[in-house]
């Protein structure tokens, strides 16, 4: 390979890998526990889970209110890439909006709602930060 065509393949490489090094101190955040990873644990523990789609933006904003910490959240899709239809599962539960929280007693809330208000009806009030 010539000096040319390796500066040019060397150029190309940065224009990829600079943003996507961006992205992941910028956006992701550095490696390591969520902000949120106590009050996660605690609902999830509670019998608190979330049912969502992929492409629901209030679903999106919510995941982004706990961050890294959302991974330790019961979450259900339902609707997967290329299908139609909700999933059986969301189907079998009377899922209607999204996101929709169901919580240990088997009562709902609708839509993107705090953390605070999580905490509160999931009794993991103690762990908030």
């Amino acid at each position: 390979m010539d000096k040319k065509s390796l500066g040019l393949t060397l150029g190309m490489l940065g224009l990829v890998l600079i943003p996507i090094a961006i992205y992941s101190v910028v956006v992701a955040g550095p490696a390591g526990s969520g902000r949120y990873d106590q009050l996660a644990q605690c609902l999830t523990d509670k019998g608190t889970k979330m049912y969502g789609a992929y492409w629901c933006t209030h679903c999106q904003s919510q995941k982004r209110l706990f961050g890294k910490s959302f991974s330790k959240i019961k979450y259900v899709e339902c609707n997967l890439p290329g299908e139609q239809e909700q999933t059986r599962e969301c189907k079998d539960a009377g899922i209607n909006s999204y996101p929709t929280w169901e919580f240990g007693d088997g009562s709902r809330l609708e839509g993107q709602i705090s953390l605070e208000i999580l905490a509160e009806k999931s009794n993991c009030k103690g762990v908030m930060k």
